[in-house]
This record gives C-alpha cells, sequence and structure tokens, in this order.
C-alpha cells in the first residue's frame, strides 16, 4: 500500500514537472518569435553580453543556452522585453556598399579631355605613375602622394578627368557622394566609410573618387548638434582609413570640392590630400579644344569656329557641351541634317539665359 501510495505521488508530480516542461518550452517559443530586435555584440562575460542597440544604448544582458559561442562583432536577435539574447542573427554586418556608391571601370580617354593639359601632367604624376611604374617609386625610396584634391567651379572637368585617369590606370572607379553619404546613412555613415575602404582593397587598383567632399570635410566646430557630430565622426573615419596601418597599397583617393576655402586642414595636410590642382574657368584656346572634342561626331557644314568660340566666353567645358547639345536641336527642329553657325548662336543664348535665371533663384532663396 505504501508503495503504491508514494508510486503514484511521483508519477502525479513527474506529471506536473512535464507540464511545466511544457509550459517553458512554449515561453521559450514565444520568446523566439519576432518581432525581435537585431543588435551587436560588444563583448562577452561568461554566459551574458554587452549588447549594442540600434540607438546606440549598450546593455548588459543573458544569452539563452542554446545560442551557442558568440564572439564580439556577431549581430544577434534580442527579445524586447528583457533585452536577452535569443540566437545569432545570420545576416552579416557588412553593408552591400555597391547598392551606396557607383562603381564602374570607366572608358575615358585623354582625348575626351580638352583645355586641361596641365592639370592631366599633373593627375598623371600623382596618380598614374605611381599605379603603372611602382618601382620607379622604390628605386627613388619615396612614397607617392596617397590622394589628391581637385578644385575649381563647376562643370570645369574634375570628374572627367577623374575617369580618364582611371581609365589609363584600368582601375576600378569607385564614386561616392559626400552629401549623400552624410544625409542618408546617420549613424553609420563611419561604418560605411570603412567599408567603401576594404572594398577598393579588394578590387584593387581602385580609384575612391568622393564628389562634393565639403559635404564632409569641411572645417569642424567645437559645438554643434548631434547631425553635425555625426558628420564629424564620418569625418574621423575617412582621415583614419587614409592614414590607416592596413595602408592603402593600389588605392588612390580623389577628393573634389567647388569650396577648397571650407575644407578642414586636416584633409589637406601631407600624407593625406596633399596635392591640390586648380580647374579654372576655360580661357580662349582650351574652350576652342573643348569645342572641337563635342563637335567631333556632329554633322555639320562650315562653322565658324573663332566666331562661335569668341562668344562662350566665361563659360565651362560643361556648358560649352550643353550648346552643342542645344545646336543639334535647333538643327533637328528645322528638319535639317547639319547645324550650322546660327545654331550655336542660338544655342549660346539659350544656355547663357537659363545661367541668368538659375543664378537669380539662387539668389532670391540664399541672398
Amino acid at each position: 500500500m505504501v508503495y503504491d501510495s508514494t508510486l503514484a505521488l511521483l508519477e502525479e508530480e513527474n506529471a506536473l514537472l512535464r507540464k511545466g516542461v511544457a509550459q517553458l518550452k512554449d515561453e521559450l517559443e514565444r520568446l523566439k518569435r519576432s518581432p525581435l530586435m537585431v543588435c551587436e555584440v560588444l563583448g562577452i562575460r561568461g554566459s551574458n553580453a554587452v549588447i549594442k542597440m540600434p540607438n546606440g544604448n549598450k546593455f548588459f544582458v543573458e544569452a539563452m543556452l542554446d545560442c551557442g559561442k558568440l564572439k564580439p562583432g556577431e549581430l544577434v536577435f534580442v527579445e524586447q522585453k528583457n533585452l536577452a539574447i535569443v540566437k545569432k542573427a545570420s545576416m552579416s554586418k557588412r553593408f552591400n556598399v555597391e547598392k551606396f556608391v557607383i562603381v564602374e571601370k570607366p572608358n575615358v580617354s585623354w582625348q575626351d579631355v580638352g583645355g586641361l593639359e596641365e592639370q592631366i601632367r599633373e593627375i598623371r604624376e600623382i596618380v598614374e605613375l605611381p599605379l603603372n611604374k611602382p618601382e620607379l617609386f622604390e628605386k627613388i625610396g619615396i612614397q607617392p602622394p596617397k590622394g589628391v584634391l581637385l578644385h575649381g567651379a563647376p562643370g570645369t572637368g574634375k570628374t572627367l578627368l577623374a575617369k580618364a585617369v582611371a581609365t589609363a590606370t584600368n582601375s576600378t572607379f569607385i564614386e561616392v557622394v559626400g552629401s549623400e553619404l552624410v544625409q542618408k546613412f546617420i549613424g553609420e555613415g563611419a561604418k560605411l566609410v570603412k567599408e567603401i575602404f576594404q572594398m577598393a582593397r579588394e578590387k584593387a587598383p581602385a580609384i575612391i573618387f568622393i564628389d562634393e567632399l565639403d559635404a564632409l570635410a569641411a572645417k569642424r566646430v567645437d559645438i554643434g548638434t548631434s547631425g553635425e557630430r555625426e558628420v564629424q565622426r564620418t569625418f574621423m573615419q575617412l582621415l583614419a582609413e587614409i592614414d590607416g596601418f592596413k595602408g592603402l597599397g593600389n588605392v588612390k583617393i580623389i577628393g573634389c570640392t567647388n569650396r577648397k576655402d571650407i575644407l578642414d586642414p586636416a584633409i589637406m595636410r601631407p600624407g593625406r590630400l596633399e596635392r591640390h590642382i586648380h580647374f579654372p574657368v576655360p580661357a580662349k584656346e582650351a574652350r576652342k579644344e573643348i569645342f572641337k572634342i563635342h563637335t567631333g561626331t556632329m554633322s555639320s557644314g562650315k562653322i565658324d569656329v573663332d566666331k562661335v568660340v569668341e562668344m562662350t566666353e566665361n563659360l565651362t567645358g560643361a556648358e560649352i557641351k550643353a550648346v552643342c547639345t542645344e545646336a543639334g536641336y535647333f538643327a533637328i527642329r528645322e528638319e535639317r541634317n547639319s547645324v550650322e553657325t546660327r545654331d550655336f548662336i542660338s544655342a549660346i543664348t539659350k544656355v547663357r539665359s537659363k545661367n541668368e535665371v538659375e543664378s537669380t533663384e539662387y539668389v532670391a532663396m540664399f541672398g
């Protein structure tokens, strides 16, 4: 009788334990169901970990037993109520960088660049020569510049020249727009900069072309908004990558700006973007070269080139290209198969009037 009573109690207790285990399993499965937060592991201490939440806050939390061995830098799924680590995230912490930058192998030759002989000579010495003939620098025992700063008015050929040197060196051309990097990736800008440089090393020889550099590398201020502090963190990461222990190897940096005067001196000092190339508004002979390049494939009769070029005074290379395009449209509207001098004169008038309207709107908006 005593044996039967004890057995009954044990069976009852066993049933209660099984029910409790089932409830715990259900609770555990409930915790593992979405929505879960994705956090980054910063450090490990025993079965606990320090995690960083998406908003930047850090917590010391527990990890469930079936998470496996965690490592700093890994992404994990975290239960929202008590922040316990539920499981590892199978996703990569890295960005798919190529979604955020333009990566290409340009096909721009030196013959496509007109009126910039001095600028071509300088950029070939700074970028092309070290990439194509590094042994020359090894023999002399000097380190070539890591990068170059192109500055001047918009439309004067800075991007075109950068693409031409990428073509000449058969380099991967990675184009980054400074303003977009700052505006789109608040909180992640520094990480993205790091991975852009990592991608460049993997695709070397490569040229990182940073357009609108002034949006990222303007002079720093002591006190600013959280957005300004984030820009500074991204800028500091850029400087760290240029100076980094890994070295840039066959990676060159070309910065581009219309506002050199507001750049932080740190980006322009020796060892960083120490060589500066100015792009002025083209003079008459330069405008003539640019005009001939853009009309080289156009069907035209006898054109008074000197007269047209004289009328393009103070126009940039990009505006001269726009003049040639507009001249083609004037001919098409009149159903002609070739362009004439009068088409270019009308096109110049149109481009100049457009510039005046844009200038007036700018003054009205910004004073």
